[in-house]
């Protein structure tokens, strides 16, 4: 075996040419499968970084219209103390602070939770100590945990930290602990305990304030029965509170799912497709092999005649094809490497858990695994075509006619490579008009030129009266409207499109009035000024939109959109009916109807009961909602078209709201175009990936067909000889070996489309405004197959036609 590896090494030396050639087709075969792999396995196959995961699951509030609703804080209090499924529970709702005084003022990603959050977890604080239940207690002692980063930045990882304070808001925290490192589940820098969030709907059965649970199951407990157990508990609340608990439910998903969402048919279908890569690599390295075979011919019929045996020369030939699929995995593992990293730099956001994707130990051993595989699919056939040749035959041969049985097995091969380069082409051809689809989709507003971001008000509003709030407000936004560059700007509190949601009771006037919540209807609620239809560039279809005048002192008036108006006023005129809104049901007089907008992604169904849009005034916001716990809100500005550039009118807009107050902070500047190709990022990764793999099919079936080709002509060059000396034409000799090329593309195009009517069903969750067996793009790729063979056929013809025939007569 030894002696084999030796001789193997000497021989691939020296030939460094086809060395390298093979060496970098198995490299992108192997690299891009080692890629792929990586981040399923990051995503998909490693368990999460917590003691046995899978006891861990997120609570959710099923409601008639929404299957993982928010949790009101009562509800969840009943479900912790009454269960008997799981050993603990906690609860959780994100939220933003004013970290003051430490600095320059900036707003920082902050959690309310539960007491028990951390321990549900199973994690240990790296400083310090987390929660306990006095801490989560109403009127006690104001505590946070900080996260590592935040530990690092702001107090240099010192172990003192815990003998100090930090103001968030208005409020000054003592730091207990100091959570892990490696824990980015929710990616917040600051905790605090949810008995310290001041606001009276914490205790409103009704009022589910984006809160989730989470939860460990007790050993041996299923999900379902764990289910069933809530659900036992939530039907004696509809009971007992049936103005807010009728027709709910729980709703239990294990944390994983929750976390990896719908990418993981995505990942699968993209892990298969990467697999065909690989076979092409594979057939490609066999063709280059069976190619090299043919000069080895004499050396494999000497060794025979010297005594080698069968076994032997097929031992042999596989120990290169294996030593060249090891050096090829070895060059793709550095390819997967920089691929993954540069892949996940280009989208960052595309991918849950991208911070657990990397070369680790099972990486390696499936990369190992995928090299073995490969050296033995790439140099089978070329082993046992050398090992049971005709050596007799061999010996007394003196031509160098083309082996018959030999260009079949090469035209067979590459017959196979473009069939799997057609289904490569046609997945990334239908990824590429899924996202033009999603492109051309109508958002319901105009994204170019708009900008986002959050607003928070200096600590001292807290203690402000309504009247002051609201008089600092509307200063800010007249400033902000007479911003240079901006044509209009809109304060918002509520949904934004695309980033975040609000939902709103209502019923209209007219009905029975509901028994409780959970008979009225639900819209998507925003709150914002007579400029927002404007900077969002959002239609209005019928009446009016705010104006300055719709404030807390004239009467209450809404805008819908025209779901909300084709659902519940189908053969009417809305405009002048009057809903009663909010748990106060307040009765307010629909003065307009706006376009719909896809809250919730381009490829949303705006038909959906809860994509129903309602519209509020911002200045009407009454002296108690700005009292006491109003500490900012959203801003939307469009700025002029052909302005100077987003930086000089957003430094502009930062001058403006720094000129009121030192401390407001701004945080999370987006422009509109962004968080719209954000919301595009699983498509994007998608159809970028497809895209390189069926360029790299493409390119490698390609030189395969040229590879045949050129082996063909230069192996029939004493026929072509005799045939141009016979009288053929060069157009005859053209016309001979295209069509011997094209013959084979051909009947590898035409298993490809069989394949790929099959395998793109696959697709079909993945596909948006396209069909999964869309015949434009089957057509078009099909053209492109065929046109780059045709190129790949053309060089060797060429060469063919311009063969000398006394010169090929001469070389027998």
């Amino acid at each position: 075996m030894l002696q084999d590896v030796r001789y193997a090494i000497r021989m691939l030396l020296k030939n460094p040419g086809f060395t390298a050639v093979v060496v970098l087709t198995l490299a992108l075969g192997i690299g891009a499968n080692a890629a792929l792999f990586s981040i399923v396995n990051g995503v998909l196959l490693n368990p999460l970084p917590f003691p046995n995961p899978d006891q861990l699951v997120t609570i959710h509030q099923s409601k008639p219209n929404f299957e993982t609703g928010a949790v009101p804080y009562p509800n969840f209090l009943d479900l912790q103390s009454q269960n008997q499924t799981f050993s603990s529970m906690a609860i959780s709702r994100p939220t933003g602070f004013s970290l003051i005084g430490s600095g320059e003022p900036e707003r920082v990603r902050g959690r309310f939770v539960s007491a028990d959050y951390f321990s549900v977890l199973g994690l240990k604080p790296e400083l310090g100590r987390f929660f306990t239940s006095e801490d989560d207690k109403s009127g006690g002692a104001p505590v946070v945990i900080i996260s590592a980063q935040l530990w690092a930045r702001k107090f240099a990882s010192s172990p003192d930290v815990l003998r100090q304070s930090m103001t968030l808001d208005d409020k000054s925290y003592s730091i207990v602990g100091v959570i892990p490192a490696s824990f980015d589940l929710v990616q917040r820098d600051v905790f605090v305990p949810i008995s310290q969030w001041e606001t009276p709907a914490l205790k409103n059965r009704g009022a589910a304030l984006g809160l989730h649970g989470i939860g460990r199951l007790k050993p041996g407990v299923t999900i379902d029965q764990a289910e069933a157990d809530l659900d036992r508990i939530m039907a004696s609340l509809a009971v007992t509170y049936p103005e807010t608990n009728k027709n709910n439910s729980a709703k239990l998903v294990g944390l994983k799912t929750s976390l990896v969402g719908d990418i993981e048919t995505t990942l699968w279908t993209l892990l298969g497709a990467v697999g065909f890569v690989l076979l092409i690599a594979c057939v490609n390295v066999s063709n280059l092999m069976l190619a090299r075979s043919t000069g080895r011919a004499r050396e494999f019929a000497i060794r025979t005649a010297l005594g080698a045996a069968r076994s032997r020369l097929l031992r042999q030939s596989l120990i290169e094809s294996m030593l060249l699929a090891f050096v090829g995995g070895a060059v793709g593992l550095t390819l997967a490497a920089w691929g993954t990293k540069a892949a996940l730099a280009a989208l960052p956001t595309a991918l849950p858990r991208s911070s657990e994707i990397h070369l680790d130990g099972r990486v390696l051993v499936f990369t190992l695994a995928v090299s073995m595989l490969t050296g033995v699919l790439a140099g089978l056939a070329p082993a046992l075509k050398a090992s049971h040749g005709r050596f007799n035959q061999t010996l007394k041969e003196s031509g160098r006619g083309a082996n018959p049985g030999r260009v079949r097995a090469q035209g067979i091969f590459v017959a196979v490579e473009m069939a799997l380069a057609l289904v490569l082409l046609v997945g990334a051809g239908l990824m590429v008009r899924t996202l033009a689809a999603l492109w051309q989709v109508d958002p319901g507003f105009r994204a170019e030129n708009v900008t986002t971001f959050g607003l928070s008000l200096p600590p001292s509003t807290r203690s402000a009266s309504g009247p002051e709030v609201r008089n600092s407000l509307r200063e800010l936004s007249d400033k902000l409207n007479a911003t240079p560059g901006i044509t209009s700007a809109s304060f918002m509190v509520g949904a934004t499109p695309l980033l975040s949601e609000d939902d709103l009771f209502f019923w209209i006037e007219g009905e029975p009035k509901p028994a409780g919540q959970s008979q009225m209807h639900m819209a998507l609620n925003y709150v914002v000024e007579p400029g927002y239809l404007d900077a969002m560039g959002i239609t209005l279809k019928r009446g009016r939109f705010f104006s300055k005048q719709d404030d807390e002192r004239s009467t209450p008036v809404a805008v819908i959109d025209e779901a909300l108006a084709k659902q519940y006023f189908p053969n009417i005129d809305p405009i002048g009916k009057r809903l009663h809104v909010g748990a106060d049901a307040v009765p307010s007089e629909i003065v307009g109807v706006v376009g719909h907008v896809k809250q919730f992604g381009l490829d949303s169904d705006h038909e959906q009961s809860l994509q129903a849009q309602l519209y509020l005034p911002f200045r009407a916001l009454t002296d108690s909602e700005l009292e006491g716990g109003f500490g900012g809100a959203g801003v939307v500005f469009r700025a002029q078209a052909g302005a100077s550039g987003s930086s000089p009118v957003f430094n502009s807009v930062r001058q403006a709201i720094s000129n009121q107050s030192a401390q407001n902070v701004i945080s999370n500047p987006q422009s509109f175009d962004d968080v719209v190709a954000g919301s595009l990022g699983t498509q994007r990764f998608s159809m970028i990936l497809l895209a390189s793999f069926a360029g790299v099919a493409l390119l490698l079936a390609s030189l395969g067909i040229y590879g045949v080709i050129s082996y063909l002509v230069g192996q029939r060059t004493h026929e072509m000889g005799i045939r141009i000396a016979l009288g053929a034409s060069r157009t005859n000799i053209f016309r001979l070996v295209v069509t011997h090329g094209m013959k084979m593309a051909l009947a590898g195009v035409a298993i490809g489309l069989l394949a790929a009517f099959g395998l793109t069903r696959l697709m079909t969750k993945m596909l948006f405004g396209v069909k999964a067996t869309d015949p434009i793009t089957f057509v078009l790729i099909s053209t492109l197959l065929v046109f780059v063979a045709l190129l790949a056929c053309y060089l060797p013809a060429r060469r063919a036609t311009k063969v000398d025939p006394l010169r090929a007569l001469r070389t027998e």
